[in-house]
């Protein structure tokens, strides 16, 4: 999955709660999900279609119902282009603050 699409994903708040309750409990259906979090459960399968168009959850059929799950790879990559781009930024204050240091500022 591309990065672009799970930073997407994660912009939502209630796509944020959703993993976040999904992580607590593991895995979950979108009756579930919708009881926890103060939207519809219509809206819980349209958050839940974006998020695992992300790769961020996948699903499967157990009798009746869906049931959900986090996956993290999609996560471990976005956490990867953070980092380095959080090292650009450092390394940029860094050159910052060494300038306004030598010219007594």
């Amino acid at each position: 999955m591309s990065v672009d699409a799970v930073l997407v994903a994660l912009a939502d708040p209630t796509r944020r709660q959703l993993l976040d309750v999904l992580a607590e409990l593991g895995q979950a259906s979108a009756t579930t999900l919708g009881a926890r979090l103060p939207v519809s459960r219509q809206a819980v399968m349209k958050h839940l279609l974006v998020l695992e168009q992300a790769g961020l959850v996948s699903s499967r059929r157990d009798g009746r119902q869906v049931l959900y799950q986090v996956e993290s790879a999609p996560l471990e990559g976005a956490s990867r282009y953070l980092a380095g781009l959080a090292s650009v930024w450092d390394r940029r204050l860094a050159m910052l603050k060494r300038a306004a240091e030598a010219t007594g500022g």
